[in-house]
């Protein structure tokens, strides 16, 4: 766990501004993180805050969710059902580029004398703006100013607005726009994976060594240009196009220059001083599975006959407007915290970016934003995303499970790999097949089909959208039941419980367990959900449940066994423990002493073969914990505060979906320090860099854990069985936090003080939900005020430890071990 303090950022390099994150100064050494930290993206299209100029120490990164490379995985020993294929997100044709020359002196921003200089993420306008003051060699004042774009409300558009003006001196300028395809091996370029034993981290994409995108068109008309290309492998097709606009007082002239991998537009500008010279440089990108380049490079240029019909004020224009509905839905409020506030807002920010207008298309670990994770959609989105999709922009969460839908068939072929019936969808993938080479701690995460009938169901109860259900997606429910139904199984001694064996769970330090609790308790309510559903669909709709039978061959015997499945489905419990355990055999283990284990050997996975870290008593992340918020209905106040209790000294936290799950659960059960501490870990997780891999990109999972350590951890809102409750722990020293969620229709506004829990309607009609166990109608003109008497238990310190013998370090010796206890204040 990462203790920070309540703002670990570099005040003199990170301004405190509500609305936005303000660079102060340019520090190379903080590149890979800045260029993370300062992307722009609209989830379909996503530009790192690099350099503009593209020169020294710039990283390239421009990405199109879902445009990837494969390439055959290589096992060491093969074995049946393997993964085979590879996916690897692929850095496309870089477009922003913009090369400026000075009197021939070229601009390069880790050499030159800069006089002043900020960088401005704006979380309510969506603009990239830098803006310096650099004084050449020769004495020259020259003023630069950037604004940088992904339009929301055209997915395939961006703009880049460069600014130059000679303050003190005439100058002849040289501005060099261009597209660069890079093919030197370099992020992503490559067809066949390199590995780096020296370097290993699973968290980063592969590389490639030989040619990935190979061109098929290249045109220029005036100064709009195309480049088209294929990938070697996987056959998917892209065309990018650029048209320019130059507004100047000053004289100048132009050229251009085309190749396959450059397209290069050239302006030559006679400069005085006053004369500002401004270029618009608008960028589009195309892209398909199969669709000829040809084709694509026509969209290219209809999108760009659009645009170049809309002033670039106007596009700056919508994307406000777009921004001002998005945060009337998703802001959050913290009264009084301006340094929090700020990190709130950049995390939810970070939601659209990853999310807005992937239209169908997935969620990746990393959004747009890099090349973290290899662009692959993890069970991450179902659980981290989704809850923030379903209550603030339902229409985007019902995309992202169409896209779930749309892998159903490639889905159900991996389950008869794996000998199911059923569908199991891949733990990770882009294109819809499993492309983990360690089944271990991938294919075995069965509970990625509870996690997807999770959130289908959140949605639904959300919404109200039955009729999606009724359209197709009811066979998720019935696939991912028939997969539970047919992987668990009956013991033959006299034991009635339904057991699940042979899985791992969300910890990835523990794996290839019998009765994981958190994949048991999920495949329950799987199973229940698929069973009311099909109930309810038959009662309600006859013609469309006939449809969903013939469809998928249903009968009344299945249904009759996912029910008594999930009636008898076993829940470990160890009674003289007096907390779950996190598997049959967890409890078996040797104690991890991570007391003892240095920082230099964090995380674990980087510094421990498996076999050794599978030994121990010791979560990456929590596991048990998670269950006790997706499914907290099933569990006691006491059972729940126990299994927090023991799991808080074994989770290491090495992964990011960590902290914002004990942050809630500790809210809950009353360590509200700790869920302060918590929260902070996760909030701050890629601004301060605290995992040490925001070069890779955006943690997405982690920002929507964010909103939701806010809502359902602090707000205490939940949602169990589609019944909305709130039970408010607010930290203490917060005055006020305010969050909107829509409920089927109605948005409503939550305003929490210490004291009290105010309700709004600020669109719809009404809405009924319970607070500390009180039914509360809230109606468009009348708003509810709840008194909130006391706040729950408030347990000071943190669980603490006393010592048994037995368990080792991480160096192998014999030690004390440590096994928690609690340490209760008043």
């Amino acid at each position: 766990m990462n203790l920070i303090s309540s703002d670990p950022l570099d005040r003199n390099h990170f301004l405190v501004d509500e609305w936005a994150l303000v660079e102060t100064e340019f520090d190379v050494s903080l590149q890979g993180r800045t260029e993370t930290l300062f992307s722009v993206g609209n989830g379909y299209l996503g530009l790192r805050g690099n350099v503009d100029e593209g020169r020294d120490g710039y990283h390239y990164g421009t990405f199109i969710n879902g445009f990837h490379e494969t390439w055959p995985i290589q096992h060491a020993e093969e074995a049946f059902g393997f993964a085979r294929v590879g996916q690897t997100i692929v850095n496309v044709p870089d477009a922003r580029i913009i090369r400026l020359y000075v009197d021939d002196e070229p601009f390069v921003l880790t050499e030159a004398e800069i006089l002043r200089y900020t960088r401005r993420l704006d979380f309510s306008d969506g603009v990239l703006v830098r803006e310096l003051e650099w004084r050449t060699p020769s004495g020259k004042r020259v003023l630069i100013r950037t604004r940088r774009m992904v339009s929301f409300t055209d997915r395939h558009l961006a703009t880049v607005d460069y600014q130059v003006e000679m303050l003190d001196a005439e100058a002849s300028i040289l501005i060099s726009s261009q597209i660069l395809n890079r093919q030197d091996g370099v992020d992503g370029d490559q067809v066949h994976p390199v590995a780096d034993s020296a370097a290993f981290d699973p968290r980063k994409a592969d590389s490639f060594k030989d040619r990935v995108l190979q061109p098929r068109l290249k045109r220029v008309d005036g100064s709009r240009y195309l480049l088209g290309y294929r990938t070697t492998n996987s056959s998917m097709t892209i065309a990018c196009g650029v048209e320019h606009d130059l507004v100047t007082d000053n004289e100048w002239d132009q050229r251009s220059h085309l190749e396959d991998d450059l397209a290069k537009h050239v302006y030559r500008v006679k400069a005085k001083p006053g004369r500002p010279i401004r270029l618009v440089k608008t960028i589009t990108y195309h892209t398909s599975r199969g669709v000829p380049v040809r084709e694509l490079a026509d969209r290219c240029g209809r999108t760009l006959d659009r645009a170049r019909e809309v002033p670039v004020e106007e596009q700056y224009r919508k994307q406000r407007e777009w921004l001002a509905d998005f945060w009337s839905r998703s802001d959050v409020e913290v009264e009084g915290q301006p340094a929090i506030q700020q990190a709130v807002r950049w995390n939810i920010f970070q939601l659209a970016q990853s999310t807005a207008r992937t239209d169908g298309g997935g969620i990746a670990a990393k959004g747009v934003s890099g090349s973290g994770y290899g662009g692959h959609y993890f069970w991450d989105t179902e659980v981290y995303v989704l809850p923030f999709l379903s209550y603030t922009a339902p229409l985007v969460a019902r995309n992202a499970l169409r896209f779930r839908q749309s892998m159903l068939e490639p889905a159900r072929s991996r389950a008869v790999e794996l000998n199911q019936r059923g569908a199991l969808f891949p733990w990770r993938t882009i294109n819809g097949q499993e492309s983990s080479a360690y089944y271990a701690a991938s294919t075995a995460q069965y509970h990625i089909d509870a996690d997807i009938s999770h959130a289908l169901m959140q949605y639904v109860a959300a919404t109200g959208d039955e009729d999606f259900l009724i359209r197709g997606a009811i066979d998720i429910l019935v696939e991912t039941a028939r997969m539970w139904a047919d992987l668990g199984f009956w013991r033959s001694n006299g034991d009635d419980n339904f057991h699940i064996h042979g899985v791992t769970g969300p910890d990835e330090y523990t794996t290839v367990v019998n009765d994981n609790l958190y994949t048991n308790v999920m495949a329950r309510a799987n199973l229940k959900s698929a069973t009311r559903a099909v109930e309810s669909l038959r009662a309600d709709d006859p013609v469309a449940y006939e449809r969903m039978v013939s469809r998928l061959k249903l009968s009344e015997d299945e249904i009759y066994e996912w029910a008594l499945a999930a009636e008898k489905m076993y829940i470990p419990f160890d009674k003289r423990a007096g907390i779950h355990p996190q598997d049959a055999a967890f409890l078996e283990k040797e104690l991890w002493d991570l007391e003892n284990t240095p920082a230099s050997k964090r995380p674990l996975l980087l510094h421990y073969h498996p076999l050794v870290i599978y030994r121990f008593q010791v979560l990456k992340q929590a596991d048990v914990v998670l269950a006790l918020l997706l499914q907290g209905n099933e569990f006691t106040p006491e059972q729940k505060r126990a299994d927090f209790e023991y799991y808080e000294a074994l989770t290491t936290g090495d992964s990011t979906l960590s902290a914002v799950v004990q942050s809630i659960i500790a809210a809950e059960v009353g360590y509200q320090d700790l869920a302060m501490k918590y929260f902070l870990s996760a909030l701050f997780v890629d601004l301060a860099d605290l995992h040490r891999n925001t070069s890779d990109g955006i943690h997405v999972a982690s920002t929507g854990g964010v909103w939701s350590a806010l809502t359902y951890g602090f707000g205490g809102m939940r949602d169990h069985g589609g019944r909305i409750t709130f039970d408010p722990r607010l930290p203490e020293g917060w005055t006020r936090m305010s969050f909107r969620v829509t409920l089927q229709g109605t948005r409503v506004r939550a305003d929490v003080t210490q004291h009290a829990m105010t309700l709004t309607v600020e669109a719809g009609l009404s809405a009924t939900v319970s607070v500390r166990g009180e039914r509360v109608h809230v109606g468009a003109d009348h708003p509810v005020t709840v008194p909130l008497d006391h706040q729950g238990p408030r347990l000071t310190g943190t669980p603490s430890t006393r010592d048994i013998e037995g368990t080792r370090r991480a160096d192998g010796t014999l030690v004390t071990a440590s096994i928690p206890t609690i340490s209760v204040g008043s």
